[in-house]
């Protein structure tokens, strides 16, 4: 089995501990750094998982938080699957679900 690295984003449970419960206080601490975003984007920010961030945005968000960049994310480790089909030399159960294709009908005129 190989490990694929993922990670966790704890952005809200930081700023609850600093005493910020809403999104829309952080917003105006971000502009005095210099980082203008939308009120949409500062929420998704928040309560969803960055799948990119700029370091100028994380390096304002330890600032304005006083945490380093282990108090906001925590590197985890997840275990990729090994599974392998019966066509590529497994044990002969069953494949995942998508991984079986039906090969296509194959049409062909009448007569021949």
């Amino acid at each position: 089995m190989t490990t694929k690295l993922d990670y966790q984003w704890h952005l809200r449970e930081v700023m609850a501990t600093r005493g910020m419960f809403s999104t829309t206080d952080l917003r105006p601490l971000l502009a005095e750094r210099g980082i203008d975003l939308s009120a949409s984007q500062v929420y998704r920010l928040v309560v969803e998982r960055p799948e990119r961030l700029s370091l100028t945005t994380l390096m304002a968000l330890l600032d304005i938080l006083q945490c380093r960049m282990e108090d906001l994310i925590e590197p985890v480790a997840t275990r990729a699957s090994g599974r392998k089909t019966a066509a590529a030399g497994g044990d002969g159960t069953a494949a995942c679900v998508g991984e079986y294709r039906p090969k296509r009908a194959r049409i062909t005129p009448a007569g021949e």
